[in-house]
């Protein structure tokens, strides 16, 4: 578990979850970034890793390989409603969510922390205002997890 002290709120974000888009957050052109397994990794040992994905260019679970994760692979229509119901299952209050698409909105809305990244593909505006954060790659916002005192002093009311 992860806990980040917010001055100005009287809890304590405790968060358990790490649900994560695939394309366009940890993955360019269905490739993940350099870097991003071990910083996955690394989390693992902190929190429940999973990763969602519609699997658009195919090969995620190769790309998935030997991080400890749960992956779940999206079909058919409607995936942001998949996305925010995936999370809602788990538990808002004790998840955090990095994303980048329009489909991710919901799920950075509703979770108890919300990531946002800009990378290659962009950001969905409607995503960015869903979020609690905005980090400009992927790396950056797995850090703030990793060292959860940058989170308190973003957060900081």
């Amino acid at each position: 578990m992860i806990q980040i002290d917010v001055p100005g709120k009287k809890e304590k974000l405790l968060i358990e979850h790490l649900v994560l888009d695939f394309n366009g957050t940890l993955a360019v052109d269905g490739r993940i970034k350099p870097g991003v397994a071990g910083l996955l990794r690394a989390l693992a040992a902190q929190v429940q890793v999973h990763i969602l994905t519609a699997g658009t260019f195919g090969g995620v679970e190769e790309q998935v390989a030997g991080i400890p994760c749960v992956l779940k692979v999206l079909s058919g229509a409607d995936q942001t409603a998949q996305k925010a119901e995936y999370v809602a299952a788990l538990g808002a209050g004790r998840t955090a969510c990095i994303g980048n698409g329009r489909n991710d909105r919901e799920m950075l809305r509703q979770a108890r922390l919300g990531i946002a990244v800009i990378q290659e593909e962009g950001a969905a505006i409607d995503s960015l205002t869903a979020a609690d954060v905005a980090c400009l790659d992927i790396a950056a916002a797995l850090q703030l997890l990793l060292h959860p005192l940058r989170l308190t002093a973003t957060l900081r009311v």
